[in-house]
């Protein structure tokens, strides 16, 4: 008996083999390899520093950014969602940090903050997210604005972001953005970034001067329908725990809370050292697969907090201590993903503290 519990090995070279992809279907764009979300769950400071050829990281939060900088890191690094209040400006326009400029409120306060050292500003432009950016009417006024501070690096930069490139048959709304954008821009920027993953992948003539490759790096794609393998990416994280239980089990018995799985015929239960107190999804059904000695097996009965148990089979010769796959190489997180009625770019990014990063 060797059982171990939740585990997340990290194929940081698979990383590097998805950026390397992305690069290639965009040669004439440099790239911002984004670590937002602890690197969506993969551990934003090694995934930076196995990232030397990246020309620039972005991230979500201030603090990710002051992270990566406590950690070594040296890349610029873009904040997607610009500074909060005026000491995070001040202290991104010290640390190299590029600033995403979406909103009137942080126009004031760049223009009420003198700066020790001026910032690099991207200008976000609302071409159809209508979430944050400034709308296509005010975008002439922002970029006067712009022009006239001395704590600005001229010229500016400006990026959207898109809301349907994922969905195939939206292309038309996509193409929408890319035309609005481009317009607004012409002639009046330094440099553009368009395209997140799904615009990586499918929409090269929006590659612009830089692209922003981030669930890709990991080797998920943003498409529901499909997985990384068929875009030629590797996956990064390979979640695993063991077998701790390996019971007999009669037809008509129930398992797990509620009882919601009954068994229909004799069989061997397999219970597993994983729950949601490791970031396994509860809301994953029964039938969802897991992978044990190279077969996938069902889940049966509710996830718990620190076990979830499958239905082995009445032949089954697994034992204690077998390795379990959730998702990464051999079971694609999508596929799971789909089982669960959500994204793989959440099962990766809601692991918790307890699962043990494993590098290689």
């Amino acid at each position: 008996m060797d059982a171990k519990g939740a585990v997340a090995r990290i194929n940081l070279e698979a990383i590097r083999h998805n950026l390397n992809v992305a690069k290639r279907l965009a040669p004439q764009a440099r790239a911002i390899a984004v670590v937002k979300a602890n690197a969506y769950g993969h551990g934003a400071l090694s995934v930076a520093a196995a990232l030397p050829e990246a020309d620039m990281f972005a991230v979500a939060r201030f603090e990710e950014a002051q992270q990566l900088r406590a950690g070594g890191i040296r890349h610029p690094i873009l904040l997607l969602e610009g500074f909060f209040n005026r000491a995070q400006l001040e202290q991104a326009a010290l640390q190299n940090f590029h600033i995403c400029i979406h909103h009137l409120a942080q126009l004031e306060t760049l223009e009420q903050t003198p700066l020790t050292a001026p910032v690099t500003v991207w200008v976000k432009i609302d071409s159809g997210m209508h979430r944050v950016g400034f709308r296509p009417e005010q975008v002439e006024g922002v970029f006067a604005r712009l022009a006239r501070l001395p704590q600005v690096i001229q010229p500016v930069n400006a990026m959207t972001h898109f809301a349907r490139a994922d969905e195939p048959d939206q292309n038309a709304v996509t193409q929408a953005q890319i035309d609005e954008f481009k317009q607004l821009t012409q002639g009046r920027v330094k440099a553009t970034a368009l395209c997140n993953s799904a615009g990586v992948l499918a929409f090269p003539e929006a590659h612009c001067d830089y692209i922003r490759p981030g669930i890709m790096l990991y080797g998920i794609t943003p498409f529901g329908d499909q997985q990384g393998t068929d875009f030629g990416l590797r996956p990064a994280m390979t979640f695993t725990s063991s077998l701790i239980a390996v019971r007999e089990h009669k037809a008509g018995e129930p398992v797990g809370y509620a009882g919601s799985w009954v068994s229909p015929r004799d069989t061997r239960i397999g219970v597993i050292a994983v729950g949601y107190g490791d970031g396994y999804p509860r809301t994953a059904p029964a039938g969802t697969p897991v992978l044990i000695n190279g077969r996938k097996v069902p889940l049966a009965g509710r996830v718990s907090m620190d076990m979830a148990t499958v239905d082995l089979g009445p032949e089954a010769t697994d034992k204690v201590g077998d390795e379990v796959i959730l998702w990464g190489e051999g079971l694609a997180a999508e596929e799971v993903a789909r089982h669960v009625g959500t994204i793989a770019y959440e099962l990766v990014t809601r692991m918790t503290a307890r699962p043990r990063l494993e590098y290689i």
